[in-house]
């Protein structure tokens, strides 16, 4: 399995917190910035390339939630109209089951994060017709009313068009069973920091995710810092059961992470995590994350391009979710 970007830490000389702190400090903010972005494109790049030489008719875009898949399949569909094929996206989230057919979990809630949740027949059948080159009805999921829907949205490829299929799921082989492997590349996205937060403790993936989740989660969602911490064990249950088992079926590995990404974070995070209320059982990994960004040097929001995978977290991003 390629990975990409290859390490900024390494051509930057940044390897710890403080070594990106002094580098602020020093004027090169900005610099840190846009080599951070260009390698990530970089990584984009080479997965395009990597999909048009085996000339696969479906990129699967996979990894844990808050990692940035959405933006990531985005970015990647323009790279692929680069050299000239026709990208079209399916989120597996429209494949959802209607809410009352929606498996259960131990405790009686609504389980989004299984497989069963999604129905996998329709899409791979779907998916089967397509590549035989008929014309296929796409649904909606309506999540306001947790049902399916038809709105006459019809799909038909042409010979060099790729279907990029990107959710929670992707790398999951009941999705896609009905197509040829040959036919598939496969791609798992999540954040992997290369920063160290101390001596030897790295930065943890989770906690990027989790930052970036807070601050989605109250940017479009309505919820407090509290609520998406709280929430947060499960979220991670089901990415051990559901998610990560999958990865290494994967044909590239992609670091959404950037090294810049708690600075811009810091200001806009903290104050959520300082409303989680004093006592409660969330405010111990609260207080945790807290730590983590006051010791980060602060960078305004409007240095972030708005082509950049951290728009998907709070706003100003040039593509449309």
């Amino acid at each position: 399995m390629r990975r990409y970007p290859k390490r900024l830490t390494s051509i930057m000389g940044v390897r710890t917190l403080s070594d990106f702190n002094l580098r602020v400090k020093e004027g090169r903010a900005a610099q840190l910035i846009n080599v951070a972005e260009a390698l990530q494109e970089r990584g984009i790049v080479l997965i395009a390339d990597a999909i048009a030489r085996r000339k696969a008719r479906l990129a699967l875009i996979a990894g844990p939630s808050s990692s940035g898949k959405t933006t990531f399949s985005k970015r990647l569909a323009i790279q692929l109209l680069c050299r000239g094929i026709r990208p079209h996206t399916l989120s597996t989230d429209d494949y959802f089951v209607n809410r009352v057919d929606t498996p259960r979990d131990e405790t009686g809630e609504y389980d989004f994060e299984c497989i069963g949740a999604v129905d996998t027949q329709l899409l791979s059948l779907q998916l089967k017709e397509l590549l035989e080159g008929k014309t296929v009805e796409l649904p909606r999921y309506d999540f306001p009313s947790g049902e399916r829907r038809y709105e006459g949205k019809q799909l038909e490829l042409q010979p060099k068009d790729v279907v990029i299929i990107e959710g929670n799921h992707a790398l999951n082989p009941l999705l896609t069973e009905s197509v040829p492997e040959r036919a598939k590349y496969k791609v798992f996205v999540s954040p992997l920091s290369t920063l160290s937060s101390g001596e030897r403790e790295r930065v943890r993936p989770e906690d990027i995710r989790l930052l970036r989740r807070i601050l989605r989660d109250s940017q479009f969602r309505g919820f407090t810092a509290q609520q998406t911490i709280r929430r947060n064990a499960s979220v991670l249950r089901g990415e051990r059961r559901w998610i990560l088992p999958f990865k290494h079926n994967a044909d590239a590995a992609f670091n959404s992470s950037l090294l810049y990404e708690l600075s811009v974070l810091r200001d806009r995070v903290l104050p959520l995590l300082r409303d989680v209320r004093e006592g409660t059982p969330e405010k111990e990994k609260a207080q945790r994350l807290e730590e983590l960004l006051e010791a980060q040097a602060s960078l305004p929001a409007d240095q972030v391009p708005p082509t950049s995978l951290l728009r998907e977290f709070w706003g100003g991003s040039s593509f449309k979710y």
